[in-house]
């Protein structure tokens, strides 16, 4: 090995995958996860399960890629790079995730963080029914950490939607029994001044994060973004609770910036570059509308 090819190979960055749907509007799925890794300092690949036709104003069809296609991507991103953490999106078909599962079995990638995407931002379905019970079987045992929000984890536990702080606990407690480390349980779809999440881990850590609630229609991709900001800390080193500090410490940025791109004529994406991004000059932000 030359000497370049060896400081080369000293500075090589975390690699992260994401499993996770693609969405054409760039706001969530695939697209987010790509820009959250990069903005946060770790190489990127992706294994793509669907591809959506949307924007800021919905979701008009889903195109799933074939379950054999979905393995197949694993296997050659899996056999070749060195893989520190895996975040896992948008799977819609039982047949998908059994391959993924199968896929995590067959490399080890370090911890998966799966996000359970069930509904988009603008309310349309994007998990079939009957996917949800393979879901849990599947993918949740083999999760190192899992991120629903308050309707996926209602959905997933069969509970009524959480609205206490007691309710709340009960449903990540009923969650991690599942097979999940660890369980964040995002309380964003409550009201108040502040955004609370809950982490529960199979070693009885028990923490609350919170960070100020900045109101905004610019929500698109929220989940996705979080997610996969803590799957770039864990491909890091970071341990679990500092991934998700500071990937809630990025999220909550990237929404209090959101307002600044002007992207569509509904519900926005979060700015993933706040940080790198110079910011508009004053009567001169950007706009991509129609």
């Amino acid at each position: 090995m030359t000497g370049s090819q060896s400081a080369a190979s000293a500075a090589a960055p975390a690699i992260a995958v994401t499993i996770a749907g693609s969405d054409s509007g760039g706001g969530a799925g695939i697209q987010a996860d790509l820009k959250t890794f990069s903005a946060l300092g770790v190489y990127g690949a992706s294994v793509v399960t669907a591809l959506t036709a949307q924007n800021t104003l919905g979701v008009s069809d889903v195109f799933d890629a074939p379950a054999e296609f979905v393995r197949a991507q694993i296997d050659a991103v899996f056999s070749d790079l060195a893989v520190s953490a895996v975040k896992i999106g948008m799977v819609s078909r039982i047949d998908t995730i059994i391959a993924i599962a199968e896929g995590l079995d067959a490399f080890d990638g370090g911890p998966v963080v799966a996000d359970p995407v069930m509904v988009a931002t603008s309310g349309d379905p994007l998990l079939v029914p009957e996917a949800v019970a393979a879901l849990i079987e599947y993918l949740l045992p083999r999760s190192y950490l899992l991120t629903p929000n308050l309707p996926e984890a209602a959905r997933l536990t069969g509970l009524p939607l959480a609205e206490s702080e007691a309710e709340i606990v009960a449903q990540a407690e009923k969650l991690l029994s599942a097979g999940p480390y660890a369980v964040l349980l995002k309380g964003g779809h409550l009201s108040g001044p502040q955004a609370r999440d809950l982490l529960v881990t199979a070693g009885g850590e028990r923490r609350w994060f919170t960070a100020p609630r900045h109101v905004t229609m610019n929500t698109h991709g929220t989940g996705c973004t979080l997610s996969s900001a803590i799957a770039a800390g864990l491909a890091q080193g970071l341990a679990l609770e500092p991934a998700i500090a500071r990937a809630k410490a990025y999220l909550t940025e990237a929404i209090r910036a959101a307002d600044v791109l002007k992207i569509g004529n509904g519900h926005g994406p979060v700015h993933h570059f706040h940080a790198l991004w110079p910011p508009p000059e004053p009567g001169k932000a950007a706009s991509s509308q129609g």
